[in-house]
């Protein structure tokens, strides 16, 4: 039988705490003062960090925040 829950894939969850882990690694507390500062969407910041589907291209604007590479974000995949 089909559960209408959504089931998160695994892979979501850990780029969601990755994510999180480069704020923290930025000494911001707060995901908050991080899109503020960066000047993104603060609901939007909240729910990537929080597995929500995101886009390539958001994906790809908090990287160059960080100043890091895609294949360096996925070498500890």
């Amino acid at each position: 039988m089909h559960e209408d829950k959504e089931i998160t894939d695994e892979r979501i969850t850990l780029i969601a705490k990755k994510i999180k882990e480069l704020r923290i690694n930025a000494n911001y507390t707060s995901a908050e003062s991080f899109s503020y500062d960066n000047e993104l969407n603060r609901v939007q910041y909240w729910r990537v960090e929080n597995g929500a589907n995101i886009t390539l291209k958001t994906l790809l604007k908090i990287l160059d925040i960080h100043k890091i590479t895609l294949s360096d974000f996925f070498a500890s995949f």
